[in-house]
């Protein structure tokens, strides 16, 4: 394998995991980080930059981990030629305006759910007053990055969504300028997604379930993620309603990354929730367990648009994120006091299956670096879900840092979930 030299560009320290990997793989790596309160991240584990724009000559290849305006940086050097992982301002606007993104699905022929835009909370009250239901509170924009802010409404009266919208209107009107109100429908929770390497689609997809709530039992606050379920697949019934059919728009985006459609499904239908138009974390870390080439390797040939199809894993893989107070929450002064620069220990030697978040080495000695909490995530793979889950809570137990915690039932809601898919033939591939 050529070895090349990679940069790796970061708004708030996502990508450290395979920032490592690559580095390991034996790339010249450099990584950029832009949030101070993480610039500590992979210390000691990954060569750092504080000038990303400088090194872009440098560069073989550049690889951006974020949207947020990380798509128009992108976009920018891949028309000057430069080889690029990244999205474009298009495909950024597909995550980070919710009403667009859904719009767009529509313009594709994608069947959506209903809901309303409102930058207004008054109106939102009104709305829901006047047109009683269940319904979920989503976030716009750089709010919707707060997970707890996603309220989930349970009565039919639409009663405890007036009550949060009550609520988010004295604490944090100042925050959250627009949101959605989207019909609620009850189902399986799936995501799919896929790679794209600026012509079309590379196979196999990936299917993966996401466990969002801190509890054990989907119980508790949201949290970006506490770990998450996957298999690797042909093309079926969801793909092609829903990802599929955004095939030409990417191809006149000449998109390069991953991208994948969050879903609820049901006897009824396929209705799409949200994009995620970048890697989702943990999800490239437990997608690295189950691509059979070097990952390194694998991010040039997208690039370079040289890779139509991978191998992969059979089976399952499962990922359990690792973490410390105070997480889900921001709250600088508990992480200082119980977790920031805590040890990072192992029973017995031997990193299989384990991916850094916020990670640092000093003096050979890995250390919880950064400002987010979450630490590590531990992946197992098997043939059957239930293998998958063994190895990675065997591996997860070989863990040793104070007061960390983590979900122990990633991968249990799949025994029910999958007997209603395959019921309603969602997973045969096709």
């Amino acid at each position: 394998m050529e070895k090349r030299k990679i940069l790796f560009v970061s708004l708030d320290a996502l990508i450290n995991d395979i920032a490592w990997q690559v580095t390991k793989e034996g790339h010249e790596v450099k990584y950029y980080i832009k949030n101070h309160d993480a610039k500590d991240v992979a210390d000691g584990l990954v060569p750092k930059t504080d000038d990303w724009k400088a090194e872009v000559d440098w560069a073989d290849l550049v690889i951006f981990d974020d949207v947020l305006g990380l798509g128009k940086e992108a976009e920018a050097l891949r028309k000057k030629g430069k080889l690029v992982v990244g999205g474009t301002e298009y495909t950024d606007k597909l995550e980070d305006d919710r009403t667009f993104g859904q719009n767009e699905l529509k313009r594709a022929g994608v069947n959506i759910l209903p809901f309303q835009e409102f930058s207004s909370f008054e109106e939102a009250i009104e709305f829901v007053s006047l047109n009683p239901n269940r319904y979920v509170i989503k976030p716009s924009g750089e709010a919707q990055n707060i997970k707890r802010l996603l309220f989930v409404g349970e009565e039919e009266d639409g009663k405890d969504v007036i009550q949060v919208l009550e609520a988010y209107k004295k604490s944090w009107a100042k925050k959250i300028k627009v949101f959605q109100l989207q019909k609620r429908v009850s189902g399986v929770e799936i995501a799919v997604g896929a790679f794209f390497n600026g012509k079309q689609f590379v196979y196999p997809i990936n299917i993966n379930f996401e466990h969002k709530k801190l509890f054990p039992g989907n119980i508790g606050p949201s949290t970006g993620e506490m770990g998450t379920s996957m298999y690797w697949s042909g093309e079926n019934k969801i793909f092609n309603a829903t990802l599929k059919k955004m095939e030409p728009r990417l191809l006149e985006e000449g998109y390069q990354g991953y991208i994948d459609i969050n879903c609820i499904v049901n006897a009824s239908g396929i209705y799409p929730l949200e994009f995620t138009a970048r890697f989702g974390y943990p999800t490239i870390s437990i997608q690295q367990e189950g691509i059979l080439m070097p990952i390194g390797e694998f991010l040039y040939g997208l690039a370079a648009g040289d890779i139509t199809e991978f191998k992969a894993k059979k089976g399952f893989q499962v990922g359990v994120r690792i973490v410390v107070p105070p997480y889900p929450f921001h709250d600088p002064q508990t992480f200082n006091a119980y977790s920031k620069d805590a040890a990072i220990l192992f029973k017995k030697p031997g990193l299989e299956g384990v991916h850094i978040v916020d990670v640092k080495q000093v003096n050979e000695q890995w250390c919880i670096a950064g400002d987010s909490g979450v630490v590590l995530v531990v992946v197992g793979a098997g043939g059957t879900l239930r293998q998958a889950q063994m190895q990675a809570y065997n591996r997860v137990s070989n863990v040793m840092i104070p007061n960390m915690y983590f979900r122990k039932d990633i991968g249990d809601r799949w025994y029910e979930d999958s007997d209603r898919l395959h019921t309603w033939g969602y997973l045969r591939e096709v």
